[in-house]
């Protein structure tokens, strides 16, 4: 699009607001040079965010935003006396913003550690200039030796370590102690073997973040199901080996009866660099572990369809030889997926029951709400679309309020309502005991399935 086509463009004072928040937490003022943006990659970050949140603006669009709010903030500063700039309408509501980006004090990489980035690039660069690489090397062998640095550098809210400096020999002095960044999964390459539902679930998920399709690779013994992430940009392949070996972390997404056969196939490519997160229900990171090479990251995590709309519930445990950081990592890499818990792998069977496998028990009771209404005169499609409506609505308002579901229902209810008439048709059919029982069954048979892959 030409300067003029971008121009054009009329931003709302809600998008601008929107627009300056993503700048902020992506830490702006690390990005300029005078008044020149040189990091070509942050926008590309904004746009994305931008557009997930419904503001389909181009890189271009966002680019010539910045600038002009970048001159009335140099304006301001030249002539505080003068009159709101022209060129951006509603100044005043953008500006603590803006002196919040440009005058901010506070460093994205801890003190006493090396952070300049090497943006000698240009404007429109994409390259690894713009990436702050962590690990880096100590400044000095003193360091090592030094209780206060050490300590220090123990201390650490971990961040992606690129494939080529990951190793679980670094040695600790040698940490670069940064904010957990989710901009840094950038670099990571993901991969995943089997392409169905939960693999597409999770790669939609990560997606809606930080992570560029061209950073993942998807491999399927046949092409069924390859076509949809060939739609989102995604490399396909059918090597299990091809993806691994690619791969920093690979995502484990086959049935729990070819977890074996699938995992005795690649992990003679399985190094130190990978972080292995099996989702098959019921494979117990004890048969992960004893699959995989000695020593492997194994991570063991139970996601749910929801995450292809990023509102999914996920839970991870972490195998003997996986670390905080390497849980952190996961943590970064999903949280765009919904949310993300860390727990005992004995949770993991039951949040298969509760959450993974509840999540069908949901839909039979939205098409059982619709199909009432049908009953009872409505049209279907609009009884579905209200139906849907309705969990998503008790569902946030259960969510949001932090309120017991019991409360909320007596909320609903009105002495001689219409709602405690239903609730009582509800109990005389048993929905609650079916519901308990529904959660115990699949639970019962993710352990079952545990069970059974670790005898093989």
């Amino acid at each position: 699009m030409d300067e003029a086509g971008i121009k054009k463009q009329n931003w709302d004072v809600k998008e601008t607001e929107l627009f300056l928040e993503i700048l902020k937490e992506l830490d702006m003022k690390k990005c300029l040079d005078g008044r020149k943006v040189r990091n070509n990659r942050l926008f590309k970050v904004a746009h994305r965010r931008m557009t997930a949140a419904g503001y389909h603006r181009s890189v271009d669009q966002l680019k010539f935003r910045w600038k002009l709010l970048k001159s009335a903030y140099y304006k301001c500063k030249r002539e505080p006396d003068s009159p709101a700039p022209i060129k951006i309408q509603g100044w005043w509501r953008y500006e603590k913003t803006m002196v919040a980006i440009m005058e901010s004090r506070h460093p994205l990489v801890g003190a006493g550690v090396n952070a300049d980035r090497n943006d000698d690039v240009t404007e429109d660069s994409d390259g690894e200039a713009s990436m702050l690489h962590w690990p880096q090397p100590c400044p000095d062998n003193s360091a090592q030796n030094n209780p206060e640095t050490q300590n220090q550098n123990l201390d650490l809210i971990v961040g992606v370590i690129p494939q080529t400096t990951r190793s679980r020999s670094v040695s600790p002095a040698c940490v670069v102690q940064i904010k957990m960044d989710p901009e840094m999964d950038s670099q990571l390459r993901i991969g995943f073997l089997g392409a169905g539902n939960m693999a597409y679930g999770i790669t939609k998920g990560i997606l809606s973040g930080n992570v560029l399709p061209v950073n993942i690779k998807v491999s399927a013994p046949s092409s069924r199901n390859l076509g949809r992430f060939q739609e989102l940009g995604i490399s396909v392949t059918h090597s299990n080996a091809e993806v691994v070996c690619g791969s920093d972390v690979v995502f484990v997404a086959v049935k729990p009866h070819l977890v074996p056969p699938v995992l005795n196939e690649v992990s003679p490519h399985v190094t130190d660099r990978h972080v292995v997160v099996s989702v098959a229900a019921g494979v117990t990171l004890a048969t992960l572990e004893e699959l995989l090479p000695e020593n492997s990251v194994a991570i063991r995590l139970m996601p749910n369809l929801p995450c292809v709309v990023q509102e999914g519930a996920l839970l991870f445990a972490r195998g003997s030889h996986a670390k905080q950081e390497d849980g952190a990592l996961l943590r970064s890499l999903l949280h765009r997926c919904g949310l993300v818990e860390e727990g005992p792998e004995a949770w993991i069977d039951i949040h298969t029951g509760l959450s993974g496998s509840g999540v069908a028990f949901v839909y039979l009771f939205a098409e059982a709400l619709a199909e009432g209404a049908v009953k009872m005169g409505m049209p279907s499609a609009l009884a579905h679309s209200v139906a849907s409506q309705t969990l998503v609505g008790a569902g946030r308002l259960l969510r949001d309020s932090g309120k017991h579901p019991a409360q909320l229902r007596s909320e609903v209810c009105t002495p001689g309502g219409t709602t405690i008439y239903g609730l009582h048709t509800l109990e005389q059919g048993g929905v609650r005991a079916a519901t308990i029982s529904a959660v115990e069954s699949a639970t019962e048979r993710a352990r079952e399935l545990g069970r059974r892959s670790s005898r093989k």
